[in-house]
């Protein structure tokens, strides 16, 4: 059995003193909640501070991204060891926002999750199709290539380490949400890709989370689907309450 898991992107959000106010928040409305792994994900600038505040509390600390070199003249990027020594366990790689404004390449995020790997970070990577590919139909074969290209000779004990979310482009921050029945089919495609790359197995045991306007009004219906371990949220993460509500209806 899959243990659920809710994974909370503040994206570019909280300064230092905001972030920790928020941290501990959550700290205080999720102490009693068992049967969940919970991840939070700040900015760079305060994964140390919040490091320290989660601490033996169960909740798990992430980064938003990382550069695949371990050092060198790359001004403004942050490697694997350093998130390590920040107290990360956990980073997203190829989140949507990244490929779209950043325009990171399924390569450029084989090579980050061949990095975190490396340092023994996990992966939570990043899938999804815009809008025009939906409603052209492409949908799988987007979510495929970036699958086969991102995951590129990795192995079977390689991907024992990784968590993957579907992210549908269109529903990140803009209010709309794929339904239950949309999620769980693409869910289902990246779970007989597995299978079909991997083995059942490891199909079986790793877990897929859902990201796209996640809500605590919405988390029963996608956490209800057979193929959706957990959610990645990101706006509804930002207050405390409410995340916490949502990881309570994940449960």
């Amino acid at each position: 059995m899959r243990k659920p898991f809710v994974a909370g992107n503040w994206k570019m959000n909280k300064n230092n003193q905001e972030a920790e106010e928020l941290a501990r928040q959550l700290k205080e409305k999720i102490a009693a909640v068992e049967g969940a792994d919970i991840l939070i994900c700040p900015p760079f600038t305060s994964l140390s501070l919040i490091s320290k505040v989660i601490k033996d509390t169960g909740v798990f600390l992430g980064a938003q991204n990382m550069h695949w070199e371990e050092s060198g003249a790359f001004t403004g990027e942050v490697s694997a060891q350093m998130l390590k020594s920040a107290g990360c366990g956990f980073v997203l790689i190829g989140h949507s926002e990244r490929r779209k404004y950043f325009s990171e390449s399924n390569q450029v995020v084989n090579k980050k999750i061949k990095a975190a790997l490396k340092a023994s970070l996990s992966p939570i990577v990043c899938v999804g199709e815009t809008l025009e590919e939906r409603e052209a139909g492409k949908e799988k074969d987007i979510v495929g290539c970036q699958l086969e290209e991102g995951l590129a000779s990795l192995g079977e004990q390689d991907l024992g380490e990784i968590t993957i979310a579907y992210e549908p482009v269109w529903a990140i921050g803009t209010g709309k949400t794929a339904t239950g029945l949309q999620a769980e089919q693409m869910h289902a495609f990246i779970r007989e890709w597995l299978e079909k790359k991997y083995s059942s197995s490891l199909s079986n045991d790793l877990r897929i989370l859902y990201g796209g306007s996640v809500k605590a009004s919405n988390t029963k219906e996608l956490m209800g689907q057979k193929n959706i371990d957990g959610t990645l949220v990101g706006g509804a993460s930002l207050d405390a309450s409410g995340f916490a509500e949502i990881v309570k209806n994940s449960l």
